[in-house]
């Protein structure tokens, strides 16, 4: 906090659960920094629907933050439900698919050798190659609506609930200031069916993560 400059944090995540450690242990602890006034509220990242509840019970969770795209859909199953039945905001993280629904990546040659993408399973050559075919419809419907490949995937997440908050991470200006524009895209019915029919969940090629990658992740 000191070198955030601040008094209180607005929100605290837990990232990546330890399941070795009782969830409501961790919530109990996170709890009396909020009674200390260190914190205003608290949330978790990509837990599973069942360790949400247990959580919630302890403490009121404000938010969950969890990757969901339309390339990643796996929160639809539970977890979005659950933030439905308990009244908790959705964080989506890698709403643009680390970068695959702009429509700008084609291979991972031109990616920085540090890059973690070239690492994940469904940026792999076979599995991308495949997956970008999934982008057709995409490209067809921003086509049409005159606006960006990202702005439409954005604006889909947008009309999904109405607590959710898509964070996009760029460094560039102008894909801030473009990613902004999503919200201004109004979708219809038939374009978010045929969005989402077209990338359906579990329909992406490669896992979103290595198996070391999923650590804490749905626990």
């Amino acid at each position: 906090m000191k070198r955030l400059g601040i008094e209180t944090i607005d929100l605290y995540y837990v990232h990546r659960l330890d399941g070795s450690a009782a969830i409501e242990d961790t919530i109990g602890a996170m709890a009396r920094l909020v009674d200390e006034g260190k914190v205003r509220t608290i949330g978790l990242c990509e837990p599973s629907a069942s360790t949400l509840r247990r959580a919630h019970a302890v403490y009121p969770i404000t938010a969950v933050q969890s990757e969901w795209s339309l390339w990643s859909r796996d929160p639809e199953a539970d977890i979005i439900p659950a933030c439905d039945e308990l009244g908790i905001g959705f964080v989506a993280y890698s709403p643009l698919g680390r970068g695959f629904l702009s429509g700008s990546i084609e291979s991972t040659g031109k990616l920085a050798d540090d890059d973690i993408r070239r690492s994940l399973p469904r940026f792999q050559k076979d599995a991308l190659d495949a997956n970008l075919t999934l982008l057709d419809a995409v490209k067809k419907i921003a086509a049409d609506r005159r606006c960006t490949p990202a702005q439409l995937a954005l604006a889909w997440l947008l009309h999904q609930r109405q607590n959710v908050v898509p964070i996009p991470g760029t460094r560039n200006p102008g894909h801030l200031a473009a990613n902004v524009g999503a919200i201004n895209l109004d979708l219809s019915t038939a374009e978010l069916e045929q969005l989402g029919g077209a990338l359906p969940a579990n329909v992406a090629i490669g896992a979103r993560y290595s198996l070391e990658g999923f650590k804490g992740v749905g626990v």
